[in-house]
């Protein structure tokens, strides 16, 4: 069942959407070369405790995951494409960085992710980021009643594909509200005018995962982390997104 949301409703999401947004600002701000991605996660359990927020990720099991995650923020470095879990490796110059957050305040879920390169960039991981950057953004455009889940899923697509990156066929964005993830799925490839139609109240986490390669993605022991198959690098960005009668609403945006 999907849950519209009340106005009321809506800005206690936004509340929410303002730790997460506050966490990978000032995680990105620490994410220095030679700090580890432990810290980095430090860093975001101290906003949580600021916040009074509580953690949407940590010791969240969903069923592909043979244990609970055990960390509050994803760290996902280069070639790792979603889900990477914190541990002691030092950031490098260089490092292409994704970092996806979500937190809880009053029952309310946020969930956002960024990409970015520590040090110095190379150009073609920038354009990556970049494209990632569109693709939500296209996405977003379209996140409007009347449209339906394929258009999303179409708008992502068509950038990312133009920009001759690859797509992790099985993983996407999703609805958000009183659980973290609530129906429905939402894709990053879709037929447009296909799908779920768009109806005010509803709000999707919407999240563009690109490859540098190919679509083909392995998963390492750990159980959580996606990894591409090529070793090519990949990009995660990510904004919980409100439908509204105005237009899109960002809940994740400072």
């Amino acid at each position: 069942m999907i849950e519209l949301k009340t106005a009321g409703e809506l800005a206690a999401m936004r509340v929410a959407g303002r730790v997460v947004a506050t966490a990978l600002e000032r995680v990105w701000k620490a994410a220095e070369v030679g700090v580890t991605l432990l810290e980095l996660d430090e860093v975001a359990r101290e906003v949580l405790a600021e916040h009074g927020a509580g953690s949407s990720f940590l010791d969240y099991q969903p069923g592909f995951a043979p244990t609970p995650f055990p960390a509050v923020l994803c760290t996902s470095v280069n070639d790792a494409i979603v889900h990477g879990i914190p541990d002691g490796t030092r950031l490098r110059d260089g490092d292409l960085l994704s970092i996806d957050f979500g937190a809880h305040v009053n029952g309310w879920h946020g969930d956002s992710a960024r990409s970015f390169v520590v040090g110095t960039p190379d150009p073609a991981d920038l354009l990556l980021i970049e494209t990632a950057e569109r693709a939500l953004a296209a996405a977003i455009a379209v996140a409007i009643p009347g449209n339906r889940l394929g258009d999303i899923g179409h708008a992502v697509a068509t950038v990312a594909r133009g920009g001759g990156y690859g797509i992790p066929g099985d993983f996407g964005g999703h609805g958000i509200g009183r659980e973290m993830h609530e129906a429905p799925s939402v894709p990053n490839e879709a037929r447009p005018g296909r799908g779920l139609r768009l109806r005010p109240g509803m709000v999707l986490a919407i999240e563009p995962m690109l490859h540098a390669g190919g679509d083909d993605y392995t998963t390492d022991p750990d159980g959580w982390t996606l990894r591409t198959t090529d070793g090519r690098r990949a990009a995660h960005v990510e904004h919980t997104v409100a439908i509204t009668d105005d237009g899109p609403q960002v809940l994740t945006a400072l």
